[in-house]
């Protein structure tokens, strides 16, 4: 079983999804929990509720992790708060579903504000906490298949999470010393965003989608001391779909 008691979580966008589905999981291994949100208030706190249920401490902040000053505040109260910071999960994703051919400057900047920039801006405000965890730290951030996949009005999306996976990779490069950088790759999930994605998917065919909770158990044993050997890897939850895929190219 996985032991996290002592550990100090962030979860970025862990109010709703697969953030909050993470957020859940680490509590129930034991780890102490800052749950981040933009605009979902009630549901963060019905979340932080629950991580108090499981008998752990729970911490919600607001900020809007694409905007470099609130991400350098919500760490700095984290840590002045419990003292410590162990597991970075970076998870708060936008963007919206667009044809590139009617994406603005705006759409633009606000899938590389949030998906990728938000990565940098919260690693450079957290590494002085990481550095100093008593363990190998562990910083995880949530991709999508859309990184190497086309899909349907996706195209600012996919393009800004594959830049993601690659600055994790770079960030493992630079900060690798005691600290674990990696990617989980999820398939189609079922959350709010995912269900709109799905209404135009070909055909009106809706995929077999994972649980949130499929991806928080990758991200649970990525924040664990399991992984202490990893590093600068992206892992890929998506059920069979991949293997489906290629089998139907194939024949």
């Amino acid at each position: 079983m996985i032991d996290l008691k002592g550990r100090v979580a962030l979860v970025t966008g862990g109010s709703r999804g697969i953030g909050r589905a993470c957020v859940l999981r680490l509590a129930e291994a034991g780890a102490d929990l800052v749950i981040n949100y933009i605009t979902s208030e009630s549901a963060a706190r019905e979340v932080a509720s629950e991580v108090k249920t499981l008998g752990r401490r729970a911490l919600v902040i607001k900020a809007d992790v694409s905007r470099r000053e609130d991400t350098l505040a919500m760490v700095e109260f984290a840590g002045q708060r419990f003292g410590s910071l162990d597991i970075l999960i970076s998870n708060a994703a936008s963007g919206g579903f667009r044809a590139m051919a009617s994406a603005t400057e705006a759409n633009f900047a606000a899938a590389m504000n949030t998906n990728v920039a938000a990565f940098l801006w919260l690693v450079q405000a957290a590494l002085p906490l990481l550095q100093k965890a008593r363990a190998n730290a562990k910083v995880i951030a949530i991709s999508s298949r859309g990184a190497e996949v086309a899909l349907p009005g996706y195209g600012l999306i996919g393009a800004s999470k594959a830049a993601l996976e690659s600055m994790v990779r770079h960030a493992a490069l630079e900060w690798g010393a005691g600290i674990n950088f990696n990617v989980v790759q999820a398939g189609l999930t079922a959350t709010e965003s995912a269900l709109a994605l799905a209404t135009a998917w070909a055909d009106g065919k809706r995929p077999d989608m994972l649980a949130p909770g499929d991806v928080a158990d990758t991200v649970l044993f990525l924040a664990s001391a399991l992984s202490n050997r990893i590093q600068g890897q992206t892992f890929i939850v998506d059920s069979n779909s991949s293997v489906s895929r290629h089998l139907t190219e194939v024949t």
